[in-house]
């Protein structure tokens, strides 16, 4: 039987990995939506093109989507230790999470606001509004539904990358696998620390899926 100190470990492993999880979510849709929104508004047919603009998004993004998520982690440590003065705990691992997540999610903000009934827009251009009206009275609006949807997977995708971030200290359910479970030959703790990241994984992306649901106007 285990005792308290390392239930309590293994609880506040919970707490530490939705603390990363949101947050980052969070501050990498900050960067991430507006980005998203800009790759669609300057491609060729936007509302307000401008191609070179989106070509150099577009490579900017795909260079820091191809990037492992350990080799960034590694590679930005530097910056990590400047922004929040260690490169340790969960609070440090939000930045390689930010870092990863953002150039994502703009795909998926992205690709959420291309579903969007392109009559819409245009409808709403002939009456007269402006770039910035269509985007926040037309094509955020309109993408609601898909825009949770993708937050459900980033945010699933982020609680996996905190995880990863286990193997430098990054704090954690991760952390607790790596440095008990399998450091310590605690396959206990493994298997725990596993489950409880399912079970994490699962109920976050019920949430998402059940907010979709009620925002879809369709159903």
């Amino acid at each position: 039987m285990w005792d308290n100190t390392i239930i309590l470990m293994i609880v506040k492993g919970v707490f530490e990995t939705l603390y990363m999880t949101l947050l980052s979510t969070l501050l990498a849709y900050v960067i991430g939506l507006p980005l998203g929104i800009i790759l669609v508004i300057t491609e060729k047919g936007g509302i307000l093109p401008e191609t070179r603009v989106n070509k150099v998004l577009n490579v900017i993004v795909n260079l820091a989507r191809s990037i492992p998520f350990l080799i960034l982690l590694i590679a930005v440590l530097p910056l990590t230790r400047i922004i929040t003065g260690t490169t340790i705990g969960s609070t440090a691992t939000v930045v390689p999470l930010v870092i990863a997540a953002a150039p994502f999610i703009a795909r998926l903000v992205e690709s959420s606001i291309k579903e969007i009934d392109k009559g819409v827009i245009e409808a709403s251009l002939s009456m007269g509004a402006s770039p910035m009206q269509i985007i926040y009275k037309v094509m955020i609006p309109e993408a609601i539904p898909s825009l949770i949807v993708g937050a459900a997977i980033a945010t699933t995708t982020i609680l996996g990358y905190s995880a990863m971030a286990g193997i430098v200290g990054g704090g954690g359910l991760g952390t607790i696998a790596i440095n008990y479970g399998y450091y310590r030959y605690e396959k206990g703790i493994m298997i725990v620390t596993v489950i409880l990241l399912i079970i994490i994984v699962q109920i976050l992306q019920e949430i998402g899926m059940k907010i979709a649901a009620k925002k879809d106007k369709r159903k």
